[in-house]
């Protein structure tokens, strides 16, 4: 399972080569996404604030390719609690990665640092606007 974090999607509307091959796999189904609630709100501000073009085109085509996962369990809340006060990351970063983790995400794309402080084995955490590239 891949987690596709808000920054993964800002990547591949820039077309970023990384984004677009993952991209490419989960729309094969050669490989399995999933994507945070938190990210298509996310998603929809950029577009409203005019930071990104087209995002109503990627909010309809994410659920058609990704399994997005809703944040509607307490287990889940409170493992972004424990997050984001022990990793020191914002809420919304906080609940984007504990919804990757209960989804079981061994790989997460992003561009956002915060979600680098997170090291566990078994979960890989690939900053596309650091070079970071499929894995």
């Amino acid at each position: 399972m891949i987690g596709l974090d808000t920054g993964f999607f800002v990547e591949l509307l820039l077309g970023n080569p990384a984004a677009v091959a993952v991209w490419r796999e989960l729309v094969d189904g050669t490989a399995e996404g999933s994507v945070s609630c938190m990210s298509l709100f996310e998603i929809e501000r950029l577009g409203l604030r005019g930071a990104i073009s087209d995002h109503q085109t990627l909010l309809d085509g994410i659920p058609a390719v990704c399994n997005v996962h809703w944040i509607y369990n307490p287990e889940i809340l409170s493992a972004a609690a424990g997050l984001s006060h022990g990793l020191g990351i914002p809420a919304v970063d906080s609940l984007i990665l504990a919804a990757f983790l209960a989804a079981g995400a061994r790989t997460v794309y992003t561009s956002d640092p915060h979600l680098e402080t997170y090291r566990k084995k078994g979960v890989k955490i690939v900053n596309l606007r650091k070079g970071g590239g499929m894995g």
